[in-house]
C-alpha cells in the first residue's frame, strides 16, 4: 500500500467520524424535541488503490420501529377519541348533578311532590298553593336549563369539529408538500440524506397528529412516500391532499338533527373532496379520534340525554293533565260494543280498545292515536311506548276522509267495526271473532275547571301539552327546554284545588290535589326505548321518580365508564410511547459511548495521518 493510499484511508476515515460525530451531536441535541427519530449513519466500504480499504458516507438511517409506529398511531387514535367522550360526559353528568345534592331534577322533583302532599292536608292555605306553584316552577326551570346545557354541549361539538377539520387540512396538505420533496433513493431502503430524514420525522409528526383526530391507515412505498386513507379506506393524501369540508350551523337546538342528506340536514356533514370534483361524506364512517368523538356525541349520546328529559317532562305533563273517560257499553243485536265521546280529543290523544280474539283467546290492544297533519300517516309502531298495542294513526282533519271510514279501513281486519259520526262513535266486534272487553278516550285536559281532578299545571310555552306528532316531528321533541307554568294558574292559584264551578267545589276539598299527589308518588308509566332505558319490546315500566333516577343513573354510569375506558387507553398509549421511545428515540448514555468510541477513531485516523506525514518528512530528508 502506497503512502498516498494510506493518507486517503485516513482522511476518508476523519470525513465519516466528522459526520457521524455531527449526527450524534444532532441526536443529543434533540433528545426533547418531540418526533425527533435517532438517526445513524450509513457507511460503506470502497477501495482504496490495489490493496487498501476506505469508507463513505452513503446516506442517514432513521431508527424507526414501523410496526410499534403504526401500533403508536392507532392507539392515539383511540386515546383521543375515549378521552375527549369522557370530558363531555363528565360536563353532562355535570349538568343533571349529583343525586344527593341541592339544585338537581331529583331535588326539584322531591320538592314539588312535597308541596304537593301539603296542599293535599291544607287546600285552602294560599301558602300552600303559591308553594306548590314555586315547586313546579323550580322543576321546568332545572328542565329548560339542563336542556340549554345539552344543546350547547352539541353546538360546542359542532365547533369542535370545524376546528378539527381546519386543523386535518393543514397537517394533509404538511403530508403531502413533503411527499413532493422527497425523492427517490436510488439506493433503496430506509437510507436518506440528513435533510430528508429531517422532513421524514416532520411529517410523521403531523401523521401522528392526523391520527388524533381520525382513524388513519398508512402505506409507504419504497421512495420513502406515504399514502394515508382512512379506516374504511377513503384516500386523504399521496402526492396531492383531498380537501375536507365541514358545513357548521350556526344553531343547535333539539330539533336540529343530523341526516345524510344534507338538502334536509340540520347540522353539519365531514366530507372529503378530490382535484378532480368528486367528493364523499365521512359523517358516519369515521370511527376512532376526535371527529368520531363529536359526531356520536353531537348525533346520538346527547341527542339520547336530551330525549331522556323530554320524556320525562311529557310524561310529567301528561301525569297531571291527561283523563281517561271510558266508554258506554252498547249493543247492537249479536255484537257488543262501547259508545265512544270524541270531542274532547286534541292531536295525539288517543283512543284505546282492548279486546279478546274468540278463536285464539288471544288478548289485544289498539290505541288510535289522533293526527292532524296527514303527511305523518302511517304511523310507525313505536309510535306508543306499549310494544303490545297496534298503534292506528287516524287523520282527524278531513283530509283523509271521515274518521269512521279510516277507523273501518285500518281495523275491520282486527274484527272491529266503527260506525256513527264524529265526534260521536260506536265500536263494535265482529259477531263470533271478537269481544271487546274495554274502550275508553284519552284527553288532554286544557281548563282548570273542566270537572276532573286533571290540571295542565304544565304546557309548552302557553300551549297544551298533547303529545302531538306532524310534519316537523313529535312535540316531545325538546319539550324539557320548553316546559313551563300555566300562566293561568300562576294568575289564580286557587283552581290547584277548585276543579268546578259549576257545581263550585267545595271548600277544602281534597280531590285535585290528591290525584296529583296519586299521579307523581304511585301512578307507573311507560317510557319509549329512545330514551336508553328499557327496550321496544320491554319498554321501562315505572313512576315518574323511578324513571328520572334510572336516567340520572344511566348517565353517571356512562361518565364513569368513559373515565376508566379513558384511563386505561392513556395506560396503553403511554406504553407504546415508552416503546417507540427505546426503539427510536436518542439514548444519551448510548450517544456518549459513542461519541468516546468517535473520538477514538477520530484519534487513530489523525495518528496515522501523522505518521504519514512523519515518513512524507524522512523521505524527503532523505533524498
Amino acid at each position: 500500500m502506497s503512502l498516498g493510499d494510506a493518507l486517503a484511508i485516513a482522511m476518508a476515515g476523519l470525513r465519516v467520524n466528522q459526520a457521524t460525530m455531527s449526527l450524534v451531536s444532532s441526536n443529543v441535541a434533540n433528545a426533547e424535541t418531540p418526533g425527533y427519530v435517532r438517526k445513524t449513519v450509513n457507511q460503506s466500504a470502497v477501495n482504496a488503490g490495489e490493496t487498501g480499504t476506505s469508507v463513505k458516507v452513503v446516506g442517514v438511517d432513521r431508527q424507526l420501529d414501523d410496526y410499534i409506529l403504526a401500533q403508536l398511531r392507532t392507539e392515539t387514535s383511540g386515546g383521543a377519541y375515549a378521552s375527549l367522550r369522557s370530558d363531555f360526559l363528565k360536563q353532562l353528568q355535570g349538568l343533571f348533578g349529583d343525586p344527593n345534592s341541592t339544585g338537581t331534577l331529583e331535588n326539584s322533583y322531591n320538592g314539588l311532590t312535597t308541596a304537593l302532599q301539603a296542599l293535599a292536608t291544607s287546600p285552602d292555605s294560599t301558602s300552600a298553593r303559591i308553594a306548590v306553584l314555586n315547586a313546579a316552577q323550580a322543576i321546568s326551570s332545572n328542565l329548560n336549563s339542563t336542556s340549554n346545557g345539552i344543546q350547547t354541549l352539541r353546538a360546542g361539538c359542532e365547533t369542535g369539529i370545524a376546528d378539527a377539520v381546519t386543523t386535518a387540512n393543514n397537517l394533509m396538505q404538511q403530508i403531502a408538500n413533503i411527499n413532493t420533496h422527497i425523492q427517490t433513493n436510488p439506493l433503496g431502503g430506509t437510507s436518506t440524506d440528513a435533510a430528508t430524514s429531517a422532513m421524514l420525522d416532520q411529517r410523521d409528526q403531523a401523521i401522528n397528529q392526523l391520527s388524533q383526530l381520525m382513524d388513519i391507515r398508512v402505506v409507504t412505498n419504497g421512495a420513502n412516500q406515504v399514502t394515508v386513507f382512512t379506516g374504511s379506506g377513503v384516500q386523504l393524501v399521496g402526492m396531492e391532499a383531498a380537501k375536507l369540508t365541514f358545513n357548521a350551523q350556526g344553531t343547535v337546538s333539539p330539533t336540529t338533527m343530523w341526516n345524510p342528506n344534507t338538502a334536509i340536514s340540520d347540522l353539519g356533514s365531514i366530507r372529503v373532496g378530490y382535484a378532480n370534483g368528486s367528493s364523499s361524506d365521512l359523517t358516519s364512517s369515521l370511527k376512532s379520534g376526535k371527529l368520531a368523538a363529536y359526531v356520536e356525541l353531537r348525533d346520538k349520546t346527547l341527542v339520547q340525554a336530551q330525549t331522556q328529559l323530554d320524556q320525562f317532562a311529557a310524561s310529567l305533563s301528561s301525569a297531571l293533565s291527561d283523563k281517561t273517560t271510558a266508554g258506554t257499553a252498547v249493543t247492537s243485536g249479536t255484537q257488543a260494543g262501547f259508545n265512544l265521546d270524541l270531542s274532547s280529543m286534541k292531536t295525539g290523544n288517543t283512543v284505546n280498545i282492548s279486546y279478546t280474539d274468540t278463536l285464539t283467546g288471544a288478548q289485544h290492544t289498539v290505541t288510535v292515536v289522533r293526527v292532524d297533519d296527514p303527511s305523518v300517516l302511517p304511523l310507525p309502531q313505536n309510535a306508543t311506548a306499549d310494544p303490545n298495542d297496534y298503534a292506528v294513526g287516524i287523520d282527524f282533519s278531513g283530509l283523509s276522509g271521515s274518521v269512521v271510514s279510516q277507523l273501518n279501513a285500518a281495523l275491520n281486519s282486527r274484527n272491529l267495526q266503527f260506525s256513527g259520526t264524529a265526534p260521536n262513535i260506536t265500536v263494535l266486534n265482529n259477531a263470533g271473532f271478537s269481544t271487546i272487553t274495554a274502550a275508553s278516550v284519552t284527553s288532554t285536559e286544557t281548563s282548570l275547571t273542566g270537572g276532573t281532578a286533571s290540571v295542565p299545571l304544565f304546557n309548552d310555552n302557553g300551549a297544551a301539552y298533547t303529545g302531538a306528532i306532524n310534519g316537523y316531528g313529535s312535540q316531545m321533541t325538546g319539550y324539557a327546554q320548553r316546559i313551563s307554568v300555566n300562566a293561568d294558574l300562576i294568575k289564580d292559584n286557587s283552581r290547584l284545588v277548585v276543579y268546578s264551578t259549576s257545581p263550585l267545589t267545595a271548600a277544602g276539598d281534597t280531590t285535585r290535589p290528591d290525584f296529583l299527589v296519586k299521579q307523581l308518588n304511585t301512578s307507573k308509566y311507560l317510557y319509549s326505548a329512545k330514551t336508553g332505558i328499557g327496550s321496544d319490546a320491554a319498554p321501562y315500566k315505572g313512576t315518574l321518580l323511578s324513571y328520572l333516577q334510572q336516567f340520572v343513573s344511566q348517565q353517571g354510569s356512562n361518565a364513569a365508564a368513559a373515565q376508566q375506558l379513558s384511563e386505561g387507553q392513556n395506560v396503553v398509549l403511554n406504553t407504546l410511547q415508552q416503546k417507540f421511545s427505546t426503539s427510536s428515540g436518542v439514548n444519551m448514555d448510548e450517544e456518549m459511548a459513542h461519541l468516546l468510541s468517535l473520538q477514538n477513531a477520530y484519534a487513530a485516523n489523525a495518528r496515522v495521518m501523522s505518521t504519514i506525514n512523519q515518513m512524507y518528512q524522512s523521505l524527503m530528508q532523505a533524498i
